[in-house]
C-alpha cells in the first residue's frame, strides 16, 4: 500500500494570496469568491474522510487549503473538471501530459494509455500469458488458504498478484493500487453475505461489483492539478496557475451524481467509470481480471467463506486508502 503521507504536494505558500482569500471567507457567500477552509492535513481527515469530504461538499465546495498549500475541489462535476479539461495540467512529478487527461485510479498517466487526442481511448487487454498467470495464482492461494482455519486475504492472498511483464508500462507492473482495489472489493462483498450468495450463482455480476467498489472506495483517494489559466467551478473560481487537490473520494460519493452514495450497490442504475481511470489503461483491464478469477477462486474453494469472528474491516490512507488486513473464517 502507498504511503499515507503526500509526499508529493507542494509546501504551503508564503505569499500573501492566500491569506487574502482567508480575509475575503465572511464574504464567500455573497460574492460566491472561494473561501479558506478546513485542511486535508487535519487529523480527522484521514481518520475519517467521508465525513470530512462531505462537510467540504456542502460549506466549502472551492476552498484554499491553507497548510496543504492547494485548493480544494470536491463536488463531482468539479472534479471531473480538473481531471480533464485543457485548462489544467498535471504536476512535473506525476508525468501528466500537459493538457491531457490526469492519471488516475489505477493508471499512472503512460503514453499508452493517455493518447495525444483526450477524447480518443482504446480498449485495455491482459495479454494472454499473463491472464493464465493471474488464474493459476489465485487457484493456488485460495486451495492453500481454505485449509487454514483462519487467514488474512490482504496478506495471503491480494498481496500475491503477479506483477505484468515490463513491456506492458508502469500501470500495469504496479501491483500496489491493483491490490488495493481487490482488498476493497473483498471487504465490501464480505459484509454482504446475500450478494456473495448472488455472485457464486452468477459470476458475471463480479464486473459491477468491481465498478462499484472503485466509485465507493476509490484508491486513490487525491490527484493534483494545476490550473493553466483562469477557471470558473461551482463554488467559485480557480486563479491562474494554482495547485489544485482533486479529491476522487469526495466526487464519488456526492450526492448530487450518485443516489445513496454510501452504499455499495452493484445493481444502482448510475453506476459511472468517469473516476476509475482510462479505458484503454491495461492496470484497468488487469484488476478487473484479477476481480473475476479472484472471487471465482475464493468462492469455489471456500463456499462458506465469511468474516472472522469480531474483525471488522478499517481502511486507511491520504492519498491512497484501502484496508490492510481482511481477517476470515474459510469454512
Amino acid at each position: 500500500m502507498q504511503a499515507d503521507a503526500p509526499r508529493d504536494i507542494p509546501a504551503p505558500t508564503t505569499s500573501p494570496e492566500p491569506r487574502a482569500h482567508a480575509t475575503r471567507s465572511a464574504r464567500s457567500r455573497r460574492t460566491g469568491r472561494p473561501c479558506t477552509g478546513p485542511s486535508l492535513l487535519a487529523r480527522g481527515a484521514a481518520r475519517d474522510p467521508y465525513r470530512f469530504y462531505r462537510m467540504l461538499r456542502e460549506q466549502y465546495p472551492l476552498s484554499y487549503d491553507a497548510p496543504l498549500g492547494a485548493w480544494l475541489v470536491s463536488r463531482y462535476d468539479d472534479v471531473t473538471t480538473a481531471l480533464t479539461d485543457p485548462r489544467f495540467t498535471g504536476f512535473p512529478q506525476d508525468g501528466a501530459p500537459r493538457g491531457g487527461p490526469a492519471p488516475l485510479g489505477l493508471c499512472h498517466g503512460s503514453p499508452r494509455c493517455l493518447p495525444a487526442d483526450r477524447y480518443t481511448v482504446v480498449t485495455g487487454t491482459v495479454p494472454d500469458g499473463l491472464a493464465e498467470r493471474v488464474e493459476r495464482t489465485v487457484y493456488v492461494l485460495a486451495r492453500r488458504i481454505a485449509r487454514s482455519s483462519r487467514a488474512d486475504l490482504v496478506e495471503e492472498f491480494c498481496r500475491w498478484l503477479p506483477a505484468a511483464p515490463a513491456g506492458d508500462g508502469p500501470c500495469a507492473r504496479d501491483t500496489a493500487l491493483r491490490r488495493t482495489v481487490l482488498a476493497s472489493l473483498l471487504a465490501n462483498l464480505l459484509d454482504d453475505p446475500d450478494l456473495l450468495a448472488a455472485l457464486r450463482v452468477e459470476p458475471a455480476l463480479t464486473g459491477r461489483a468491481w465498478t462499484e467498489s472503485l466509485r465507493r472506495d476509490p484508491p486513490v483517494q487525491v490527484v493534483l492539478r494545476r490550473t493553466v489559466s483562469e477557471v470558473a467551478l461551482s463554488g467559485g473560481t480557480l486563479p491562474a496557475r494554482a495547485p489544485v487537490a482533486c479529491l476522487v473520494g469526495a466526487a464519488a460519493r456526492d450526492p448530487g451524481r450518485f443516489a445513496a452514495p454510501d452504499a455499495f450497490d452493484p445493481f444502482r442504475p448510475d453506476q459511472d467509470r468517469a473516476l476509475t481511470g482510462p479505458p484503454g489503461c491495461p492496470a484497468v483491464a488487469l484488476s478487473r481480471l484479477e476481480a473475476e478469477q479472484g472471487l471465482r477462486a475464493l468462492l469455489d474453494a471456500m463456499p462458506r467463506l465469511r468474516w472472522a469472528e469480531g474483525f471488522r474491516p478499517a481502511a486507511t490512507g491520504l492519498l491512497t486508502r484501502g484496508p490492510r488486513s481482511l481477517l476470515v473464517r474459510p469454512g
